[in-house]
């Protein structure tokens, strides 16, 4: 019987989610109807980097080719790297026609700020910095004759260092922002699926996070629901100074939903989507890698509370072990309304994981794979927690960011 009740609340969950969760499994929720500005605005490309020499080959160039009617630039800064990050930027800009790139170095994080937002502080300071700089002097390169002074660029692009964007990206990111009066637009870079782990794993991250932040629901003025992909944020400088972002935000591991909600917060209007020509180019190539990808901020998705992190793991368990388990178990006993209730869970499961799969171009046969997939990323959460009360939570790169309040 207890089974036979999990079963049909399993059931009832996944036709709340299919079609009352915002069409989150819908993957069709690409950049909005946008048509060339009559003025280009000034942007600045802001890139927080610590080691990555191993991708920064694949994806600085992408940013350096960008072909912007505007005027534009590229600040690189270089958070702590040890492995000649700084150096090697320097080099593959040396020489190659493009955008102008500058790095620089801003030290370690005090108390109180994670590495990446110290970086991107550091960086929006300089381009502001630096635009006013060259526009007092006179020798604004590329703007319109006639364009109204700002103290800084009309537009911040933060990206991360393992993002790789087509040559019309930045143009295509500022005719949305711009055609729709947007002051946020953000798209969840298509991440690597090489390795056989990273095809079980990877668009199943995309797929829960949808779940989460539908993004249908995020699009809509004055909803209530706020996140962005922290890989591809273009962001209007004054939004960004309403909502005092970064320092309103610092101690955020997860930056980019905290940067959505300080910008809605503050009177901003976001769009949030996928993108059809931004890719990760970072390797997950074994299983280790995904699992430290996810447990260094699952907990912090749950603000560290323990009841969060118990209703959590119920929750996964319910809607997405309990349906292969009540259909096997219902068919073994010859319990045909548990084996029914699980079977259709699993089905309805299935099919809305189907466009995701289709989306990063993957079998379908992994489709009803996703209860082990769920099952991973439940070991993963849990381990998190573990990780956050042995003091080693939010690590990355060799740097543990403090627990809230430590600092």
């Amino acid at each position: 019987m207890g089974l036979l009740i999990a079963a049909y609340a399993s059931l009832a969950a996944w036709l709340w989610l299919t079609f009352a969760q915002g069409m989150f499994w819908r993957t069709d929720v690409r950049l909005p109807p946008r048509s060339a500005p009559a003025r280009w605005p000034s942007v600045a490309i802001v890139v927080p980097a610590r080691d990555e020499a191993e991708v920064l080959p694949l994806s600085l160039p992408s940013l350096l080719a960008q072909d912007y009617p505007g005027e534009a630039r590229i600040v690189l800064v270089d958070d702590g790297s040890s492995d000649g990050t700084a150096a090697l930027a320097a080099r593959l800009a040396e020489g190659q026609p493009g955008l102008p790139l500058t790095v620089i170095s801003p030290g370690d994080p005090p108390p109180g700020w994670t590495g990446k937002l110290w970086a991107v502080r550091h960086g929006i300071a300089h381009v502001r910095t630096e635009h006013t700089r060259t526009h007092v002097n006179g020798h604004a390169g590329g703007l319109a004759a006639g364009a109204p002074h700002r103290p800084g660029p009309e537009f911040l692009l933060l990206t991360d260092a393992d993002i790789a964007h087509e040559p019309d990206s930045l143009r295509e990111l500022v005719a949305a922002a711009t055609s729709a009066d947007l002051d946020l637009v953000s798209q969840m870079a298509r991440l690597r699926v090489v390795s056989a782990w990273e095809r079980l794993v990877v668009p199943a991250f995309v797929y829960f996070f949808a779940q989460l932040y539908p993004f249908r629901r995020i699009n809509r003025p004055g909803a209530r629901t706020s996140a962005a992909a922290g890989g591809c944020v273009l962001l209007r400088t004054e939004a960004a100074v309403r909502a005092g972002i970064p320092d309103s935000i610092r101690q955020a591991v997860i930056d980019d939903v905290a940067l959505a909600r300080a910008v809605r917060r503050a009177g901003g209007r976001i769009w949030l989507g996928l993108a059809e020509r931004v890719d990760s180019v970072r390797p997950y190539s074994g299983l280790g890698d995904l699992w430290r990808m996810v447990s260094r901020s699952a907990y912090a998705q749950l603000r560290h509370r323990p009841l969060l992190l118990a209703g959590t793991v119920a929750g996964l368990v319910l809607v997405y072990l309990v349906p292969p388990a009540a259909l096997a178990a219902g068919l073994a006993a010859g319990r045909p309304a548990t084996a029914w209730a699980g079977g259709l869970a699993w089905l309805l499961m299935t099919g809305t994981y189907l466009p995701m799969l289709r989306y990063y171009r993957q079998s379908p046969l992994l489709a009803p794979l996703l209860p082990l997939t769920a099952l991973l990323y439940l070991l993963m959460t849990v381990d998190s927690a573990v990780l956050h009360y042995r003091g080693r939570g939010a690590a990355w790169k060799g740097r543990t960011h403090a627990r809230p309040g430590d600092a």
